[in-house]
């Protein structure tokens, strides 16, 4: 399993999401830290620790800057069948980083972590963010059965072969979780969801920027709902939706 996490400028305040990673995850991991560029404050931080566990790696991305572009470069540079997206602010419980992985390879291709199912919370966080992300979840998991109450959310496992073939055609902001969660659901693979509860950050500040990304989610927000497609004709729909508006 390879586990991709975007960084920005985290310094010493990323070491307790690798700790607790490095001892909740059991199944062998490889875990890619993607930073923008090498002047980055994590590098360093994480260069110390890969001295001591290989298993963990920074790598700069050159895809452009941001967060989206940072998840694409991992998702190349990942050499496991199944890719988790986790955040490096500790939000993210690591404990389910296993049970997310041995849904993939039972069969799904997205397996989401759900604040918004029974056993799910989110505690903190920007209000506004937190009630269009719940009505989002909630009306694609009443109206389009997308499979998860919580699509909007970040932390996931995908099937990488999956990813290769509909591509990633975000490039801002964190609606990738939404962008291939949607995909999965024009394909008709099944995705599951397993419940999460959600913390928002105690050190730095968040860079989701909540008014700029919102027509970007809609983008996706809107493709969850159409017909079925084969797998191989959803990069050209998902480009074609975008033409369109």
């Amino acid at each position: 399993m390879s586990i991709v996490v975007p960084a920005y400028n985290e310094g010493e305040a990323i070491v307790p999401f690798l700790t607790r990673v490095t001892s909740t995850v059991s199944i062998p991991f490889e875990l890619l830290v993607v930073v923008d560029s090498p002047d980055d404050t994590t590098i360093p931080v994480v260069a110390a620790i890969t001295d001591v566990d290989p298993r963990i790696q920074c790598v700069v991305n050159t895809h452009g800057r941001g967060p989206a572009q940072a998840i694409r470069f991992g998702f190349d540079a990942a050499k496991a069948p199944t890719v988790v997206v986790t955040m490096a602010d500790g939000s993210d419980d690591p404990r389910q980083i296993d049970a997310l992985t041995e849904l993939v390879e039972r069969g799904v291709v997205v397996a989401a972590g759900s604040r918004y199912m029974a056993g799910g919370q989110q505690i903190g966080g920007p209000r506004l963010k937190r009630f269009l992300s719940r009505v989002a979840g909630r009306s694609l998991h009443l109206f389009a059965s997308i499979g998860t109450r919580d699509a909007t959310n970040s932390f996931k496992a995908y099937n990488a072969d999956f990813v290769r073939e509909v591509t990633i055609q975000s490039r801002d902001g964190f609606e990738i979780g939404l962008e291939l969660t949607a995909k999965a659901r024009r394909a008709r693979l099944p995705v599951a969801e397993l419940p999460t509860i959600w913390l928002d950050r105690t050190e730095g500040e968040s860079n989701f920027q909540l008014q700029k990304w919102i027509p970007k989610y809609l983008r996706w927000y809107r493709f969850a709902f159409g017909h079925p497609l084969p797998i191989n004709e959803i990069k050209n729909a998902a480009a074609g939706a975008k033409g369109s508006k």
